[in-house]
């Protein structure tokens, strides 16, 4: 689709819909979605759970994940959303169908976006996806870029510590956001760092592969170290772009833009215990500070 959709701040944009946006994930690595929803649409009004109580998603069994996923997007939908975005490559592997099947209001997954921008980055149709070991076991960047182009083969690999270094990267800081924005890469390139990185990509390298899809929200975070060890001749891949394009269509398609000069609200809720961590770590990865932080108890 082109990119010319009308938004919000763009001449002849639909007004309608104040409602907020639903996203959510299973920690952190989601709010990569969320800060590219914020780029591409100000004026959208976000409400964001991060279920850190049951994080990591990504080694447990696919229906467990899956009910999570209905769970979550039942308390959403209690509350209102006009859409929802599983910002979770593994949740959205488990539940995204049967979510889509059950509410009432549209609901996007990260897979597809990123398969499609991976399929139509690749010039010598070899890809290559990294991602969780629930991820990965699904098939689902597999069987999604496949389905846009059969021709392609995909090399996949789970990467289960890139989570743990994502997340001890955001603790290795502990100045303001400001300087850990400005320090990213000198967070994550470090010996220790690029050891595990090698370890996992080595093997992909060696495949010939020209585009590599980071099929964990969590994997932007280490687009530098993972780019240092897979070379320039690889382009990287992050499905929060591509989801957000895809927002976009979809609330300018439904006339559910929120109206002209509205002024978002950002909330953001966790089911973990320590909701100060969840502010000062999330806000990294959001790139701004997170103001209206809360813990939430999910009903069974």
């Amino acid at each position: 689709m082109s990119s010319s959709t009308n938004s919000p701040g763009r001449p002849g944009a639909v007004a309608g819909d104040p409602r907020p946006i639903g996203v959510f994930d299973s920690g952190y690595g989601g709010l990569t979605v969320a800060r590219a929803l914020q780029k591409r649409l100000p004026e959208e009004s976000i409400l964001y759970v991060g279920d850190s109580a049951r994080c990591p998603y990504g080694p447990r069994d696919q229906a467990e994940v899956d009910g999570f996923v209905q769970q979550i997007c039942a308390w959403l939908t209690g509350r209102d959303v006009k859409m929802i975005v599983i910002a979770c490559n593994t949740a959205t592997a488990a539940g995204l169908v049967h979510a889509q099947q059950a509410f009432p209001v549209p609901i996007v997954g990260v897979v597809e976006p990123g398969a499609r921008a991976a399929a139509h980055t690749t010039l010598n149709r070899r890809v290559g996806v990294i991602a969780t070991k629930g991820t990965v076991d699904s098939n689902a960047y597999a069987d999604a870029i496949r389905h846009i182009d059969a021709g392609i083969t995909v090399f996949s690999t789970a990467t289960p510590r890139f989570v743990e270094i994502a997340e001890m990267g955001l603790k290795l800081s502990s100045g303001p956001i400001e300087d850990y924005m400005a320090d990213t890469t000198k967070v994550y390139i470090r010996p220790e760092f690029e050891d595990i990185a090698r370890q996992y990509l080595e093997p992909l390298r060696r495949c010939d592969i020209d585009t590599l899809v980071l099929g964990c929200t969590h994997y932007p975070l280490l687009k530098a170290l993972i780019g240092g060890v897979v070379g320039r001749k690889v382009t990287l891949v992050s499905s929060a772009d591509e989801t957000a394009r895809d927002v976009d269509h979809i609330l300018g398609r439904r006339g559910a833009y929120a109206p002209a000069g509205s002024v978002p609200t950002h909330a953001f809720f966790t089911t973990g215990a320590d909701v100060e961590e969840f502010r000062r770590f999330g806000g990294r990865v959001l790139a701004r500070p997170m103001h209206v932080v809360e813990h939430v108890e999910l009903p069974a």
